[in-house]
């Protein structure tokens, strides 16, 4: 069963966009980085996008 964040369309702090692109500068997969986060793979990757990052595509 996928895990279920109850977080619901939080706004991100300060601390999580540090976190963010310090674990998308250490090329971590966009799962890894979502778990470390709280946060849906969708938003990891929408927020990266937003602020320019490359998330590494690890299968």
């Amino acid at each position: 069963m996928a895990e279920r964040f109850e977080r619901h369309r939080q706004p991100w702090t300060y601390d999580e966009l540090q976190k963010l692109h310090m674990l998308a500068k250490k090329d971590m997969s966009l799962k890894a980085i979502a778990k470390a986060l709280t946060r849906s793979e969708e938003s990891v990757k929408d927020r990266a996008k937003a602020d320019g990052l490359k998330i590494a595509k690890l299968r």
